[in-house]
């Protein structure tokens, strides 16, 4: 898993941090992103309600990758409006840390990149998470094809909790 090739421009804002708080470094953010077992994905329907789901992805290259079955709600969701938020962290109050992606989610259909990012959920997830490439797509026996997206990051939110609590903007050029 790789991280951005130019840091993300940060700040911390002061308003909701204790004081005393700093920001975390990006590179630690980017590890949080890249061991995370579970996100959550927004999108938005095309009447305009929203659709959140849990799914599991895969830090790779600068972006957060994910899966989805063409005809599946959050697939449909994105033929009309590719702007995407996914979130990871710990359903705590008063420890862990939270990350909020924000970004657009663009189609991956590259054979090479696709095998790459085959592998990289194989070695995360485990064999039965393995997928092979075909037609510009993840394919697995029992269900079918998937299309993958990344979502490079144009801003992350990042959010302390715990003494002390911090609130970081990372934003990406």
């Amino acid at each position: 898993m790789a991280t951005t090739e130019q840091p993300p421009a940060t700040e911390l804002d002061a308003r909701y941090s204790s004081e005393g708080a700093t920001a975390r470094p990006w590179p630690e953010v980017a590890a949080l992103l890249g061991a995370a077992p579970l996100y959550w994905l927004s999108t938005v329907r095309p009447d305009g309600r929203p659709h959140v789901t849990p799914l599991i992805g895969v830090w790779w290259e600068g972006a957060l990758h994910f899966c989805t079955g063409p005809a599946e709600r959050k697939a449909r969701n994105l033929a009309a409006n590719a702007e995407v938020v996914l979130t990871t962290g710990a359903n705590a109050l008063d420890s862990g840390f939270d990350v909020v992606v924000e970004g657009l989610a663009d189609r991956v259909t590259d054979h090479g990149r696709l095998t790459a990012l085959a592998r990289a959920w194989e070695a995360k997830y485990g064999s039965d998470w393995h997928f092979d490439v075909e037609g510009g797509s993840f394919v697995q026996p029992e269900a079918g094809h998937a299309h993958v997206f990344a979502v490079h990051p144009r801003t992350v939110f990042g959010f302390g909790k715990g003494e002390p609590y911090s609130q970081t903007r990372y934003r990406f050029r």
